[in-house]
This record gives structure tokens, C-alpha cells and sequence, in this order.
């Protein structure tokens, strides 16, 4: 007789299956290419499942990248807390990328971001998926920058979104870039190689710099 935790696992297992293929499909064939039919075919289901399940492709969607999200974020937030400087966060974020586009996720969320363009239902939980990411870094940058002379003098957040746009990057510029192109985590590490000379400023030069850069927050606050 099948009990109901019997059901509940079967359910259960299913959803993880249906989630595990919805990413397969986008990973290996693009967003544009996601349809019921090709996910519920490799997962090894009907397309009801994915209705039963998630009420819709679009929830199906929302729920493997924002899991999938999750786990990878969580799988990096001990080695983001162990880094001690602006060079070591760059360094960790091309590690990071390295091992996400290996398995294919970087793939994932700039496919969710280009679909996430012209598929409204798509932009919602795309945003949530990266902001998890921008969380996780604009945390590691805050605690950084604290008792410095940037600190407050600079966007954190904004940086935070940059280096994740950097991450993304990557992936959406490699297709129509040259051999010789540098890569945007190439261009952030000269960024960061420029804040950490300046974080090391005391004295007189540490009050001049903050004073301009204060005066061009100001200024550009005023426009």
C-alpha cells in the first residue's frame, strides 16, 4: 500500500528531476529552446508534471535557478569570509567563474538574463538569482572597505553589482571578442590594484583623498 510519505518522496523526487532538467535544457540548448515538452521529455515525465508540480513552465523556472542559486552561493560564503583584501575577492571571483562555467551555470543565468529581456514573467526571478550573488559579495566589500579611507566614500553596492556584471560578462562578451581582448575580471583586478595603492595613503595624502573624493560624490549628487 503506498503511504503518503511515499507519495510525498515520489513527489519530491520528481520536482528535483524536473528542476535538474529545466537547467539541462538551457545549459545545453539556450532559453530560447525551453519548452514542457523538452523538459518533462528529459526528465523522464509527462508534461502535466510540470503543472501538478510548479503550475507553470515559468514557475519551474524560477524555482531550479533560484535552488540552484542558492546552493552555489552558499558553497563559496566560507571562502568569501576568509578573504582579507580588494586583490583576494578579484582573485576568489575568477576562481568562482571558473569553476561555474565549468559546471554551467554561468551559462544558466546569462541565458536567464537574455531571456529575462523580452520575457517579463523571466526578469523577476532572474534579478533574485544574481542579487543573491550581489549580496553575498557587497557583504564581503563592506567588510573590506570598514576603517578605511574609502569607506563611505564609495558605492558598495554599485561595486557589488560590477563585479557580478563582470562575471556575466565574461560569458556573454567571449562569443564576439577577440583572442586579444582583455577580460572584464582583467580590467577589475587593474581597478583594484588602484584602490588598494590608494587605500594604503595615510597621512596628508589619506585626508587629500578623501577629501576629493568626497567633493566628487558631492558634486555628483548635484547634477
Amino acid at each position: 500500500m503506498t503511504t503518503a510519505e511515499d507519495q510525498s518522496s515520489r513527489g519530491n523526487d520528481t520536482k528535483r528531476r524536473l528542476e535538474v532538467a529545466a537547467l539541462a535544457t538551457i545549459r545545453e540548448e539556450g532559453i530560447a529552446r525551453v519548452s514542457a515538452r523538452n523538459v518533462a521529455s528529459r526528465a523522464g515525465c509527462n508534461q502535466a508534471s510540470i503543472y501538478y508540480h510548479f503550475g507553470s513552465l515559468h514557475e519551474l523556472l524560477t524555482a531550479a535557478s533560484l535552488r540552484s542559486t542558492e546552493v552555489r552561493v552558499a558553497t563559496y560564503r566560507q571562502r568569501l569570509a576568509t578573504v582579507d583584501s580588494l586583490r583576494e575577492l578579484v582573485a576568489l571571483a575568477g576562481e568562482m567563474h571558473a569553476e561555474e562555467r565549468e559546471l554551467g551555470n554561468v551559462t544558466v543565468l546569462a541565458q536567464m538574463l537574455a531571456g529575462g529581456q523580452t520575457d517579463e514573467d523571466l526578469r523577476e526571478p532572474t534579478a533574485a538569482a544574481l542579487q543573491l550573488w550581489i549580496t553575498e559579495v557587497e557583504a564581503t566589500l563592506r567588510r573590506l572597505l570598514a576603517d578605511t579611507p574609502l569607506e563611505g566614500l564609495i558605492d558598495v553596492h554599485g561595486f557589488a553589482r560590477t563585479v557580478s556584471a563582470a562575471f556575466i560578462g565574461i560569458e556573454l562578451m567571449e562569443g564576439i571578442s577577440g583572442p586579444n581582448e582583455p577580460s572584464p575580471l582583467d580590467t577589475l583586478e587593474q581597478l583594484v590594484d588602484l584602490m588598494e595603492t590608494l587605500l594604503e595613503l595615510g597621512g596628508v595624502g589619506g585626508a587629500a583623498l578623501r577629501w576629493q573624493m568626497g567633493r566628487v560624490r558631492r558634486s555628483g549628487g548635484e547634477r
